[in-house]
């Protein structure tokens, strides 16, 4: 099963990290100038990402594995 594979979670952890940074470099995109970044909401809505990520990865599958 999927949920006790080492190479499941593998790739899953890697589209969420991937997410995480897309998700971080997109709210600190919307600033104007670094000083204006709200951090705590960067930080969070990336997170959020990578959890929405690793949820979708295990409802819908992953292209990249293939369940034996």
């Amino acid at each position: 099963m999927w949920y006790t594979d080492k190479e499941f979670w593998k790739k899953a952890l890697g589209r969420a990290i991937r997410s995480v940074a897309q998700g971080a470099l997109t709210g600190i995109g919307t600033s104007a100038i670094l000083s204006e970044v709200d951090w705590k909401w960067v930080l969070s809505s990336a997170c959020l990402m990578g959890i929405v990520s690793l949820c979708t990865s295990m409802a819908l599958g992953m292209p990249e594995y293939e369940d034996k």
